[in-house]
C-alpha cells in the first residue's frame, strides 16, 4: 500500500509539473505566433510598398513612351500632309503641261 501512495504522490506531482510547464510553453508559443505574424505583417507591408513604387515606375515609362509614339505619329502624319500637297501640287503641273 505505501508504494501505491507514493506512486500516486509522485504521478501527482509529474502532473502539476507538467501543466505548470505546459501553461509557460503555450504562453511562449503565443509570444512567438504574434511575433511571427506581425514580421510577416510587416515583410508583407513592405513587399507591397516596393510592388506599387514598381508600378507607379513602369506606369510612368510607359506613359513617356506613350507621349514620344504620339509625337512620331504628329510628325508622320505631318510628312504625310507634305508629301500630299507635293502629289497634289504636281498633278496640278501635270495639267497644266497636259493642256
Amino acid at each position: 500500500m505505501k508504494k501505491i501512495a507514493v506512486s500516486l504522490v509522485l504521478a501527482a506531482s509529474l502532473g502539476l509539473a507538467a501543466c505548470s510547464g505546459a501553461e509557460e510553453a503555450t504562453t511562449e508559443a503565443a509570444d512567438a505566433t504574434a511575433e511571427a505574424t506581425t514580421e510577416a505583417a510587416d515583410a508583407a507591408v513592405e513587399g507591397a510598398d516596393a510592388m506599387a513604387t514598381e508600378a507607379t515606375d513602369a506606369a510612368a515609362d510607359a506613359t513617356a513612351k506613350a507621349g514620344e509614339a504620339a509625337d512620331a505619329a504628329k510628325e508622320t502624319a505631318a510628312a504625310a500632309g507634305d508629301a500630299a500637297a507635293k502629289a497634289g501640287e504636281a498633278a496640278d503641273a501635270a495639267k497644266e503641261a497636259a493642256k
